[in-house]
């Protein structure tokens, strides 16, 4: 092993950053006054009164992306537009001041109860851009009042598994830019809320660079540590909302974030897992003239399979109508998704199959858990075969990674046994976490994945084979 490779797996998780990335695939809800106004964006001068979501059902949001398969939901508790979802003291732009429930509402708490009961993880999404707040550009005088807002959501509403930060910027009523005290508000989570991963302007959890769903092929978890000072870059930070802007791809200039090639002379690395984001609908939020737009079975599955199954978690949006709930058409389409999930990975046949290797460990791969592993035996030269007694259909392969001792594998192959001849069937790049590998029902009785390259001897905490036993 070089002593470079010795550098790279050096890089290793956090306990919050293992428990966020086994998560896997969880939930934004979008909601405010925007719902109201058919905005994306707010000016922070929209009137509360305009906010009633009569029919506010917090269960059936939860019971619907709990249906889907998701294990988190984070609500937007602040957008730009300054307008709070819980009564916070510190402004009278908020639910207190609405006819929602006689001003008596809490929406935050409404969710966060509701997330308790069903044992979904709650997160918050906190605009540093306040566009209501006139303290905006003013230096610390809003930083105060930004720890105090986000004080009142940290130590109030349970365990918070994700703070979701953007870098949206403007300026204030004196034409001035505020620069956030990011170090200040990471420090105040830390203090109140030590599991939370501080999501996309954080040091836990990174964008992907785009909101269309678009993954990377190879997704490296072990990056520069300048890339977590990427997205806090003014000039990098969001723009006046459009379409363009909501599905721009990623560039060919950070399709690479973590080769070997990249970051060689890097002094400073860190574990910065990616975060795929992106919405149902076309928009963030609630739009009547988007019901019929909501996106299709496959797309979403297809998104999912590259996310989760490509080193990345995925934050899947759901806005909620002006009455308060799912739309029917939003909520038949989570579903759809939980049912092809559960389908796709019901039937593990590792449970009837012989298991071989030339590592050390191999039968601990049959459990998905981080109790045991199995150690291959080289970098580039560790091989996995399983076989089965007749034949069978092969649909997925997932392998994952014991991110314990980073990220290793670089490159690997499936190879099946057709006609008896072994055949390449698949090349892969990284595993991470998770890797979803599509076999597209390949039949056959004995498979071999061949690791051919990793920055040390791998570590597999998991191996499962799904599919149908040939009649």
């Amino acid at each position: 092993m070089a002593s470079g490779d010795e550098k790279l797996i050096s890089v290793i998780p956090t306990e919050r950053q293992i428990q966020f990335q086994e998560l896997e695939f969880y939930a934004f809800i979008h909601f405010t006054v925007n719902t109201f106004t058919d905005k994306e964006w707010g000016d922070g001068n929209e009137s509360p009164d305009i906010f009633n979501p009569e029919k506010l059902d917090a269960e059936q949001w939860v019971r619907n992306i709990k249906a889907a398969g998701m294990r988190g939901l984070i609500l937007t508790c602040k957008h730009h537009d300054g307008f709070c979802l819980w009564p916070s003291k510190y402004t009278d732009h908020t639910v207190a001041k609405s006819p929602y429930k006689s001003g008596n509402g809490d929406v935050v708490k409404e969710v966060s109860k509701a997330c308790e009961k069903y044992g979904i993880k709650f997160g918050i999404y906190l605009s540093p851009w306040d566009r209501n707040c006139g303290l905006y550009g003013s230096g610390k005088a809003y930083d105060d009042f930004f720890i105090n807002q986000l004080t009142e959501l940290l130590i109030n509403y349970g365990e918070i598994f994700s703070v979701w930060f953007d870098g949206a910027c403007g300026e204030g009523p004196n034409g001035k830019k505020q620069y956030y005290d990011w170090e200040r508000y990471y420090q105040k989570i830390r203090e109140l809320q030590p599991n939370a991963c501080i999501s996309v302007c954080g040091p836990d959890v990174r964008w992907c660079g785009n909101e269309a769903g678009q993954t990377r092929a190879a997704e490296w978890s072990v990056v520069p540590e300048r890339a977590k000072d990427s997205e806090i870059i003014a000039e990098k930070s969001q723009q006046e909302d459009s379409e363009e802007f909501r599905l721009r791809r990623v560039d060919a200039r950070d399709a690479d974030l973590g080769s070997r090639e990249i970051l060689k002379g890097e002094e400073r690395l860190i574990w910065y897992p990616a975060e795929v984001n992106t919405s149902i609908r076309p928009g963030w939020f609630y739009h009547k003239y988007e019901d019929d737009k909501v996106r299709p079975l496959e797309e979403l599955l297809h998104i999912y399979m590259n996310s989760v199954g490509g080193n990345a978690t995925f934050l899947l949006n759901i806005p909620p109508t002006r009455e308060g709930l799912l739309h029917e058409n939003d909520c038949k389409r989570l579903h759809e998704i939980g049912e092809a999930l559960q389908t796709a990975f019901a039937n593990n046949l590792m449970d009837k199959a012989e298991l071989e290797s030339n590592g050390t460990g191999t039968e601990n791969i049959r459990a998905d858990n981080y109790e045991a592993g199995m150690s291959g035996k080289s970098a580039d030269e560790t091989f996995v075969s399983v076989k089965w007694p007749e034949p069978i259909c092969i649909e997925y392969i997932v392998i994952k990674e014991d991110i314990h001792f980073s990220q290793r594998i670089e490159k690997f192959e499936v190879e099946a046994k057709i006609n008896g001849v072994f055949e390449t069937v698949y090349k892969g790049t990284v595993v991470g976490h998770k890797r979803i590998v599509p076999l597209d029902r390949i039949a056959t009785d004995m498979i071999r994945i061949r690791i051919t390259d990793s920055r040390n001897e791998p570590i597999i905490s998991f191996m499962g084979i799904y599919g149908l036993e040939e009649k």
